[in-house]
């Protein structure tokens, strides 16, 4: 199995993982929603909804990363690259790719310190009381892996000012 695969297998493994997360979140908040409007009725909402939504969203998020890395799926301006020659328009995509590679080696990073000073200090949260650190635990795997995609596409986009052909993937979402 080559780097290519393994990358794409990581961040497609994830992205399912966090398509499942948010699947089950959805699930909570009708529940909750349900168990407000029925008080009346003897029901009551989940206690601690917020917090947990709030934990398994920002996991998701980091889950959706590395794919939306891979697939070029972050938001790009390019009212500027539209009149330049497909050289530059690899130089500009590589300089892209290397900005956002330190950007996500940057948030592994700082996530990382987060987690420790949530570990250290022992906070939990207000009315589920379960530790802090364990969201911020969850997320440091697709956080790095998010920082591994990063470098891949870089070392790509590098390759494409190299060879002068188009590695990468084209710029996914709306045209």
């Amino acid at each position: 199995m080559g780097v290519s695969s393994f990358v794409e297998g990581l961040a497609r493994w994830l992205a399912y993982l966090g398509g499942a997360v948010l699947f089950v979140v959805s699930i909570l908040t009708v529940v909750s929603v349900i168990g407000r409007a029925f008080i009346f009725a003897g029901l009551s909402p989940i206690a601690g909804d917020y917090e947990i939504v709030e934990a398994l969203s920002g996991f998701a998020v980091f889950c959706f990363l590395p794919i939306c890395q891979l697939r070029r799926g972050h938001v790009i301006v390019d009212l500027f690259t539209n009149a330049m020659g497909p050289r530059l328009v690899r130089l500009v995509d590589a300089l892209s790719e290397i900005i956002m590679a330190i950007v996500l080696i940057v948030i592994a990073w700082r996530l990382t310190l987060g987690f420790q000073d949530k570990l250290r200090y022992g906070e939990t949260s207000f009315i589920r009381q379960f530790p802090i650190w364990w969201p911020y635990f969850a997320c440091l795997l697709p956080a790095y892996v998010a920082a591994l995609t990063g470098v891949y596409t870089s070392a790509l986009a590098i390759g494409s000012v190299a060879t002068g052909r188009d590695l990468l993937p084209e710029h996914q979402g709306v045209e």
